[in-house]
């Protein structure tokens, strides 16, 4: 181990063991478990793989054709790194081109605006739409309003995206994108855009998927960067008249297929129990997809292989998943659950990482109750990594939350996320906003967690059914 990362794991030590407040007693990492963070942190592995990806792929939006290149890279890339089984599983997605997209401020003066088309959207007519602008405040400040107040505008909903290091802001914020159309529609609205679902003050827009529903009629939708809905206020302030003019051009070019890749450790005496860790492949099409995903595809694939690596396998299956088209509807993680529904039973934990490189500082779990304190015990080595032991209340990551209801356990290894929602989405998520460090420090808690749960002795839940050994 090189000296500053002898630095980096004295502090990170003494921060886990100073944060912790659990009531659970700490016990000393097994041999195996060390050498998992030792060789996590003293590697480039994580790193080199999202840079692989981000530059030999790039933007990889579902259902496009750098999104078929990026499974050859999966499939190629995990086949290298010598995993026990590398197989992919077909996807159906939709196939949506963005097309362009430009708006600007005609009265009371002209001005330019940053938009983006959101993921979905359907065209405006060729000439372009030009309203009157209706603003509101959230998404339920829209439903709440009359229709006279909305009809044959273009709705703007201007509400701002708090940070906060868990990235709850997003939740709070992200129903005017899914929803607004519909609703804005409802009330009679010629299009809808949304102040961009982001914490930063650049002047590029955030994109993501919206929704239309069945028998409301589909209007145009479009994210607008935050200063650019900073600019649209102050001159509805100056005239509520403001008109505003819309063009976009994006196609529905109907569906294409694409695929889950997964790779395998196979387990040494319970090879069909299976400890799942997830990522999504596929990324929007405005930046090159590093920190959504390319850092999870890297965090879970270098994960598992220091796992692969070591001189004894696990007793079960590590199992990682690249899910397929995450960001236009959890595609991948629903054909998964479809596809394995009679292999479910087996799986004995589930965690994705979805939330770009931020230190993990916290794990929470989603168990049964009565093994919830023997599963954090279980757990309580990952705090020499700076991992603290958190609660029972995990979601596990997009394309895993549906496992739950399945009977599946899961786990949320949180991560700071106070910066993602500066990049997500944008033509900003690039690789230079990824710390290294950090990143081999998620490797180590992933590698880590996976490995002690490959080899627990818990009962996670009643539908944990054991393998004959």
């Amino acid at each position: 181990m090189k000296p500053y990362q002898k630095t980096l794991l004295s502090s990170l030590i003494i921060a886990s063991v100073s944060a912790c407040q659990t009531q659970v007693k700490i016990i000393a990492p097994t041999t195996e478990v060390i050498k998992l963070q030792q060789a996590a942190l003293s590697s480039q592995l994580g790193y080199d793989l999202v840079e692989s990806l981000t530059v030999e792929v790039g933007p990889r939006l579902a259902g496009s054709p750098k999104d078929i290149i990026a499974v050859n890279w999966a499939m190629n890339k995990l086949t290298s790194l010598g995993f026990d089984r590398v197989y992919k599983e077909p996807v159906q997605v939709p196939i949506w081109e963005r097309g362009e997209a430009n708006a600007r401020i005609l009265s009371p003066v002209e001005q330019p605006l940053v938009i983006t088309a959101l993921g979905g959207s359907i065209a405006t007519p060729s000439s372009g739409i030009q309203a009157q602008i209706a603003r509101f405040d959230s998404l339920e400040a829209l439903q709440q309003a009359k229709p006279e107040a909305v009809e044959g505008k273009i709705a703007f909903i201007d509400q701002k995206t708090e940070r906060h290091i868990t990235g709850e802001g997003y939740g709070n914020s992200v129903g005017g994108r899914s929803k607004g159309a519909v609703v804005a529609a409802q009330k009679g609205a010629v299009a809808i855009v949304i102040r961009s679902i982001g914490t930063d003050h650049d002047r590029m827009a955030h994109t993501g998927i919206m929704r239309y529903q069945d028998g409301v009629p589909q209007i145009p939708a479009a994210a607008m960067s935050n200063p650019d809905a900073d600019l649209v206020d102050a001159l509805l302030k100056r005239d509520p008249n403001a008109i505003l003019e819309l063009y976009m051009s994006p196609k529905d070019l109907g569906f294409n297929t694409s695929y889950n890749v997964i790779a395998e450790v196979t387990g040494s005496s319970k090879p069909n129990e299976i400890v799942l860790i997830g990522a999504h492949l596929d990324s929007w099409d405005e930046g090159t997809g590093a920190i959504d995903d390319g850092a999870g595809v890297a965090i879970v694939t270098a994960a598992a292989k220091h796992i692969q690596d070591l001189p004894i396998k696990p007793a079960r299956t590590v199992r990682v998943v690249l899910y397929a088209a995450e960001e236009i509807g959890l595609m991948g993680g629903k054909a998964y659950a479809e596809a394995h529904k009679t292999e479910l039973p087996l799986h004995y934990i589930a965690a994705e990482s979805d939330f770009g490189a931020g230190r993990i500082y916290q794990i929470d779990t989603k168990v049964n109750e009565s093994a919830f304190t023997a599963v954090q015990k279980a757990l309580s080595p990952m705090s020499f990594n700076g991992v603290v032991l958190g609660n029972n209340q995990a979601s596990g990551g997009p394309d895993v939350s549906m496992l739950p209801a399945l009977g599946v356990p899961v786990a949320s290894l949180r991560q700071d996320g106070h910066d993602y929602f500066d990049y997500h989405h944008t033509p900003n998520d690039t690789l230079d906003k990824i710390d290294p460090a950090a990143l081999a420090q998620n490797v180590a808690a992933y590698a880590q967690f996976a490995f002690i749960m490959a080899n627990s002795t818990i009962v996670l839940t009643p539908f944990t059914r054991s393998s004959k050994e």
